[in-house]
């Protein structure tokens, strides 16, 4: 299955729709039977996702192996130097030591302008020789824009990058960046499916931070509506359409979230004729949640 799992809920009160907090300790060892049950093997996690990592090392039933991808540090600043890259090191062998690995499947650079300023290159090196020590497998960063693609792609040989992709945020499909980065030979995880559950609400329930486009949003709603199929199954259907995606990443609070979201998965074949593309927002400040002010 496509379906990737998100765990930053098993770490974090996180989403703008979550309001049950922190996923328990419990829930998670059903999640992750249940995934395991339905051939969901991927694994989306980060060291700043509060005890996410741990929580994954207590719960993983013996003998099930998962394709964990998790993240670097945030640095976030003006230049990198070879203490970060040593903090980066140091960080990773952390987690695998929380996690209960002895590698994983993925490791991204969380914040791509680290990548990007004056001494990035340190980072890179320092994947690498992760993925030489055969630590981790594939090495990629995790980016929020197409710009950061552009000059990425030209400074580093990628193997695996995380991209935001939904209804309202079309921007990788209509640049090509997609395709772009399918023909490099890079494996595309994408995330946002629900952008923290903004789809899955009804406009009315939204915050007026979204006043901008809570018109737009009532025509998507009675276009779903018209379709005779839920926000969940019309969500997943646009990603499922975009071949390049490898997996689509997604989170969960609960199992009963993920029955829900892979019965949705199997009611995706009636949006063949759905305009999608109508329904694109340019707003970046509308479709990047780092950029959202809600209170």
């Amino acid at each position: 299955m496509r379906i990737g799992l998100g765990t930053v809920q098993f770490g974090l009160d996180y989403g703008v729709s979550n309001t049950q907090g922190i996923t328990p300790v419990k829930e998670v060892k059903d999640i992750l039977m249940f995934a395991w049950e339905n051939n969901i093997t991927v694994f989306d996690t980060a060291a700043s996702y509060g005890m996410s990592e741990e929580v994954i090392g207590q719960s993983i039933p013996e003998g099930m192996y998962f394709k964990i991808v998790t993240k670097t540090p945030l640095f976030k600043k003006e230049r990198i130097d070879k203490a970060d890259a040593k903090r980066l090191d140091e960080t990773f062998l952390h987690s695998l030591k929380r996690m209960k690995q002895s590698a994983v499947y993925g490791l991204l650079v969380h914040h791509a302008n680290d990548l990007l300023v004056p001494g990035g290159a340190y980072l890179w090196q320092a994947m690498e020789a992760l993925k030489e020590a055969g630590l981790v497998k594939k090495i990629g960063v995790s980016v929020y824009s197409p710009r950061e693609i552009e000059e990425l792609s030209e400074k580093y040989q990628l193997d695996l990058i995380q991209v935001p992709v939904n209804v309202f945020d079309q921007r990788m499909i209509k640049g090509g960046y997609l395709r772009h980065l399918k023909d490099l030979g890079i494996e595309i995880h994408s995330r946002s499916a629900f952008l923290q559950g903004l789809l899955l609400m009804t406009p009315e329930a939204l915050s007026p931070y979204f006043d901008p486009i809570r018109p737009m949003m009532m025509q998507y709603y009675r276009a779903i509506q018209d379709h005779g199929i839920s926000p969940l199954s019309t969500a997943l259907g646009f990603i499922y359409q975009q071949q390049e995606i490898d997996h689509i990443i997604v989170g969960v609070n609960n199992q009963a979230h993920l029955e829900e979201i892979i019965n949705a998965v199997h009611n995706i074949d009636t949006l063949h004729n759905f305009n999608f593309s109508a329904y694109a927002v340019h707003e970046e400040s509308m479709i990047n949640p780092a950029l959202w002010r809600l209170q």
